[in-house]
């Protein structure tokens, strides 16, 4: 209707360009760019462009490859956590019964769209409305260096469960029965030491990313063979690998790569179906009931005997929709189960849930602070192992953030001072592994205000190094710090020259770029060793 020279005009750079721009944009105001995606979909369905084999090979490329980094980062013996598969099973049941109650009472009230819903279908609804966001959370953990973090992996674990869930659905929604050569794939166990030798000769570049993408796509070819759903296919494979050394950087390898794939997917969503008066309204309904969510994963976690503050952080990490909800009815819509005005819904609930998820985010230690007698009031009773009084061993000097950097300075200051030096990181495994190597370490988070509680009856420290993953980490760090108006001298790590200017205007003197200190530490170094040499 007088866009069809428009549509002709747009290839593939163009919607590529759109997608950019889009995105671009939705980072620019602290959003996930797979919001600018959705909306680059509406613009260009408006326009009157089709979906075309291109980009339905990407949208399914990118979600085999998010369920094998699914795979890859699956941890069993931490889904066997009461706080995360108990919190999801209870969550998830609930979740799904109200809210297919909600909308299985308008199907009978008969209002536009929900009319002719079956109690099935509203079920359906209701289990896709039931998923928090994966690429949402990982991205703002990510952001914040919070990855391994107790709220981080709560919140992780949980969304593991649910992606779970969702590959179970997809499963058992293929239409088909397996071949009897599906027996065949119990092969895979034994072929295991053979996978983990080649991942462990592929080094850490090209090679390692390429393999990665031959178990993904060919997990998932072996199991369409054999009549079982391929997504299947790739999240067991990445199961297999899980315990390799290697699998947490061959994930991160291929996150940029899933992540790219995945605009395809969200392009299709946006591009799936006509963009109608009453899909956008009931779109903006289902936005509250993200906080009836909320409610519910914030009294199940803190009843599981979490603390206020990890069970608020989790639970903010978690109140959105997700994309595997977009799956789940996307399936609902090809299998014809429901009208193609849902997926069209359920895109925008979930951009429309991002923006009001961000803020909550970013604003996360604002509200636990200023709300704190609230939270706690939640609290249980009793505490998990971990959450006692703290003893530092009466160390002086306190290193938080023990990677690398973080071990370097502790090893350099044990061995050059007279003072007890003590290392903190969020990362139980990390401070357990230092801890069999014989450092003074332990577990603790310097943005959580109970953590300084609950070392308060300790001799205060004189000087604290902050080595933590990035700038955000280290300005929450210093905010709490100064609230509390603690006496001891900082000295900051960063990376970047912007990142130096940024804590000295805050005041920060004792600032050091790591690869400006680097070289010269390396020059000084070599020059000591040379000369030292020779004068002997």
């Amino acid at each position: 209707m007088g866009f069809e020279w428009i549509a002709i005009a747009l290839g593939d750079v163009t919607w590529l360009a759109l997608a950019f721009l889009l995105g671009f944009l939705s980072s620019a105001v602290r959003l996930p760019p797979m919001v600018g995606f959705l909306v680059a979909g509406f613009v260009l369905n408006t326009f009157g462009v089709a979906s075309g084999e291109m980009l339905a090979k990407l949208a399914d490329l990118g979600i085999t490859l998010l369920l094998f980094t699914v795979g890859l980062k699956l941890d069993l013996k931490s889904l066997m956590r009461p706080q995360i598969w108990g919190t999801t099973l209870i969550h998830m049941s609930i979740i799904t019964s109200l809210f297919g109650g909600i909308i299985f009472l308008l199907a009978i009230i008969g209002l536009p769209l929900f009319i002719d819903l079956t109690l099935e279908q509203s079920l359906l609804l209701a289990f896709a409305l039931s998923f928090s966001s994966t690429v949402f959370v990982v991205k703002v953990l990510e952001e914040r260096g919070e990855m391994n973090s107790r709220n981080g992996r709560i919140a992780i674990g949980i969304l593991i469960m649910q992606d779970l869930a969702a590959v179970c659905f997809l499963a058992i929604t293929a239409g088909k029965l397996p071949t009897m050569w599906a027996l065949l794939l119990i092969l895979l166990i034994p072929l295991r030491p053979v996978i983990n030798l080649i991942l462990e000769k592929t080094g850490h570049g090209e090679l390692l990313i390429l393999f990665g993408l031959v178990l993904a796509l060919g997990g998932s070819e072996i199991f369409e063979i054999v009549g079982v759903k391929g997504d299947l296919g790739a999240l067991l494979v990445g199961v297999l690998i899980s315990t390799h050394v290697k699998s947490k950087e061959l994930a991160e390898s291929m996150l940029s790569f899933k992540d790219l794939f995945l605009v395809g997917f969200f392009l299709t969503i946006g591009m799936s179906g006509e963009l109608t008066l009453p899909a956008v309204m009931i779109g903006l309904a289902l936005v509250p009931l993200v906080f009836i969510k909320a409610a519910l994963f914030l009294k199940l976690m803190t009843q599981l005997k979490l603390r206020a503050r990890t069970a608020l952080f989790a639970t903010l990490n978690l109140s959105n929709y997700s994309e595997f909800g977009l799956i789940v009815v996307a399936i609902g819509v090809s299998s014809n189960w429901l009208d193609g005005q849902w997926l069209i819904v359920m895109a925008i609930a979930l951009s429309v849930s991002f923006v009001f998820a961000a803020p909550l985010n970013n604003a996360d230690n604002r509200l636990y602070r200023k709300y704190r007698g609230l939270w706690l009031s939640m609290q249980h009773a009793k505490r998990l192992p971990g959450d006692g009084l703290i003893d530092t061993h009466g160390a002086q000097i306190a290193v938080f953030g023990m990677g690398r950097v973080g071990a370097g300075a502790y090893d350099e200051l044990s061995a050059t001072q007279d003072k007890a030096v003590i290392g903190i990181d969020f990362s139980v495994p990390l401070i357990e592994r230092h801890k069999e190597e014989g450092r003074n370490a332990l577990v603790g988070n310097p943005c959580d205000p109970e953590f300084w509680e609950k070392i308060d009856h300790n001799p205060s420290f004189d000087l604290i190094l902050l080595a933590l993953p990035n700038l955000e980490s280290n300005i929450r760090a210093i905010g709490q710090l100064r609230e509390m108006a603690h006496s001891a001298k900082l000295a900051v790590v960063v990376h970047y020259a912007d990142e130096e200017e940024t804590l000295r205007e805050m005041g920060i003197s004792a600032v050091y770029n790591i690869y400006t200190r680097a070289g010269a530490g390396f020059a000084e170094r070599a020059f000591n060793d040379f000369y030292q040499k020779h004068k002997g």
